[in-house]
C-alpha cells in the first residue's frame, strides 16, 4: 500500500503529521517526528515573546483534552539561534513554522524565519487586527506557502477563506481547538485549570465530526486549494476520513497526549491495513474518491442477524420510541412505531442490526 502523497509540490512519505502544540515545542521533539514515517514536521507557534503560561495547562481524559497552553515559551531567540538551525541540519522533511499573532510580530519574525521554513502555518486564534491586511503583512515579508488555521469561532468560514487566499494566502488549516470552556474539579469545588480567567480549549476525538465538517465545506467551496486537517484524529481510520472529506493532509496532537506518542507509529503501522480494509490501493486513491450525500430513500427499517445477537437488549433500551419490544424471550421490532433513526444499530456492541445506517 502507498502512503506517500503530496502538498503542493512538497513529497509526503505519509499523509500524518503532528499539530502544533506541545509535543513540538523544542527542537527534540520536533526531531522525533522526523525519524517516523511522519509527512512533514511542523513548530509550536513563534510569537514576539515566550508565552507565560499559568500551570496545569492540560488535562488529557478518555475522548478530550482541555488545555489552556498558549504559543511557544520559549522566545523567539532560541528558535532562531538553536532549535530552528538544528531541525533544518537533521531533517529530511518539509517543515511548517507556525508563527503568531499581530503585524507587528509578522514584520518582525517572519523575516527572521523565512530561511528555515518550508512552509508557514498562521493560528488565528489571537489575531485581532484586520484578517486581509495580516495576511498581506506576512506575504510581503515571504514567498514560501501561507496557511492560516482556522478558529472554530469563525462563523463565517467561507468568508474568511476568501479573504485569505485574496490577500496571498496559500491554504488553510482546519480546524483549531474548540471554546473556551471550563474544566471543575467538583471534589474541591474549584476550577481544574485554567488561563487568567479560567478557561480552557477542547481538542481531541470529541471535536473530530465538528472538524470534518468544516474540512467538507471548505473542499467544496474551494476546489483546488490545499487544506491540512487538524481536530480529532485517533486511529487510520480517522485519517482516511479526513482525506475522503478534502484534505491533503492530516495533524493530530491531543489524541497522543491521551494516548501516548507512541500512536503515531500506531497509526502509521495501520494505515496499509486500513487502505486495504476500505478497499483502496494509496493515500492517493483516497483523495480522489468523491464523498457521496445519504439520500432518504436508502433508510429501511432495521434488521437483526440472530447468529450475531446475543441479545443483550441495548436495542431494547436505547430505542427513543420504544420500537424494540421483547416479550417472552422474543424479541421484535414494532415497524409503526419505528422512526428509522439508527440509534439501535449504531449502539449494538456486535453489529447484529443493519439495514438503516448500512446496507444489509
Amino acid at each position: 500500500m502507498k502512503l506517500e502523497t503530496k502538498l503542493l509540490n512538497f513529497k509526503l512519505k505519509s499523509p500524518l503529521m503532528a499539530a502544533s502544540g506541545p509535543l513540538t515545542s523544542t527542537s527534540e521533539n520536533i526531531l522525533f517526528f522526523n525519524e517516523i514515517n511522519a509527512g512533514a514536521l511542523v513548530t509550536k507557534t513563534i510569537s514576539s515573546v515566550g508565552a507565560d503560561v499559568k500551570k496545569p495547562c492540560i488535562y488529557a481524559e478518555k475522548d478530550m483534552v482541555y488545555n489552556s497552553e498558549l504559543w511557544s515559551e520559549d522566545p523567539p531567540e532560541k528558535w532562531i539561534n538553536e532549535f530552528l538551525p538544528e531541525i533544518v541540519k537533521k531533517k529530511d522533511k518539509p517543515l511548517i513554522v507556525s508563527v503568531g499573532y499581530n503585524i507587528d510580530d509578522f514584520n518582525n519574525l517572519i523575516p527572521k524565519l523565512d530561511k528555515f521554513a518550508d512552509m508557514f502555518e498562521i493560528s488565528t486564534h489571537y489575531i485581532k487586527s484586520d484578517l486581509g491586511e495580516v495576511v498581506k503583512t506576512i506575504r510581503k515579508n515571504t514567498d514560501k506557502p501561507i496557511f492560516m488555521k482556522l478558529s472554530p469561532h469563525i462563523q463565517d468560514y467561507i468568508g474568511f477563506t476568501k479573504t485569505i487566499l485574496d490577500a496571498g494566502a496559500t491554504g488553510v488549516v482546519a480546524i483549531n481547538s474548540v471554546g473556551p470552556g471550563i474544566k471543575i474539579d467538583l471534589m474541591n469545588r474549584r476550577l481544574q485549570l485554567g488561563n487568567e480567567d479560567g478557561q480552557v480549549w477542547v481538542s481531541g476525538p470529541a471535536i473530530k465530526p465538528y472538524a470534518l465538517q468544516r474540512v467538507r465545506d471548505l473542499r467544496n467551496n474551494f476546489k483546488d486549494i490545499p487544506i491540512i486537517s487538524a481536530g480529532g484524529v485517533n486511529n487510520a481510520t480517522d485519517v482516511l476520513e479526513f482525506l475522503l472529506a478534502g484534505a491533503d493532509s492530516v495533524q493530530m496532537l491531543s489524541s497522543a497526549l491521551i494516548n501516548g506518542k507512541s500512536l503515531y507509529k500506531k497509526i502509521l503501522g495501520d494505515l496499509p491495513l486500513v487502505l486495504e480494509k476500505y478497499n483502496f490501493n494509496s493515500i492517493e486513491e483516497v483523495k480522489n474518491a468523491k464523498l457521496l450525500e445519504r439520500n432518504e430513500e436508502d433508510n429501511d427499517y432495521p434488521t437483526i442477524d440472530f447468529d450475531k445477537c446475543k441479545m443483550c437488549l441495548r436495542c431494547v433500551d436505547v430505542c427513543p420510541v420504544f420500537a424494540w419490544e421483547y416479550n417472552d424471550g422474543q424479541l421484535k421490532l414494532n415497524n409503526e412505531k419505528c422512526i428509522k433513526c439508527g440509534t439501535c444499530e449504531s449502539r449494538c456492541p456486535v453489529f447484529a442490526i443493519s439495514g438503516v445506517l448500512y446496507e444489509i
